[in-house]
């Protein structure tokens, strides 16, 4: 496994050369501050951590992969592109974990955590939207509780996965959401949720 990690600069250019959308952009915002909350509370490395939450879904414009095939389209094709870039193997791997149909087991923390935040990170964007505020800041987990159970609202969001991601990570899920609408405040205004 190379251990050298390309920059954020790089992976950032990468990011938005591939992704002309700036919602999907947010969502991968989003969750590279999840990771990296979650790579400082377990010791880890956050850029490294942060590295795969920025890239996970880099492809998916591109490739959208509509079927669920493993090994074509989201995300087998950009973990192809990045790992021709010398992207680690670690981050590569969790980027192909994150979609169960890719057949790749979450093993590492990192591959866990990133499956654990990426539907969460959508629903917690969708709940600061709907609130007067349009804000993040304001947002409380018992809203976003409230949200996950109202299956007519983001019907994007898989709750399954959200539920079995947080099982998977060994994390409470009141304390899972708290720790990515911390993780979202933090850059609120990097995600357009820092309201009006």
């Amino acid at each position: 496994m190379t251990d050298t990690l390309p920059s954020r600069a790089d992976a950032l250019a990468l990011m938005q050369e591939w992704t002309p959308s700036e919602s999907l952009r947010g969502h991968m915002f989003a969750v590279e501050g999840a990771m990296r909350a979650y790579a400082a509370q377990f010791g880890e490395d956050a850029e490294r951590w942060g590295l795969a939450g920025l890239m996970h879904d880099f492809d998916y414009e591109r490739f959208p992969n509509a079927a669920h095939a493993a090994d074509a389209e989201h995300p087998a094709e950009g973990v192809r592109h990045l790992r021709a870039l010398g992207y680690p193997d670690d981050v590569l791997e969790a980027i192909l974990g994150h979609a169960d149909y890719s057949g790749v087991p979450r093993v590492s923390r990192m591959a866990k955590t990133l499956y654990a935040v990426d539907e969460l990170c959508g629903l917690v964007t969708a709940s600061a939207l709907v609130r007067p505020s349009r804000s993040v800041n304001d947002l409380e987990v018992s809203s976003v509780k409230k949200k996950m159970k109202d299956k007519a609202f983001a019907r994007g969001v898989n709750r399954d996965d959200v539920v079995r991601g947080a099982a998977e990570l060994g994390v409470e899920m009141d304390a899972h959401i708290g720790v990515v609408i911390a993780s979202m405040r933090e850059r609120a205004g990097l995600l357009g949720l820092a309201g009006a």
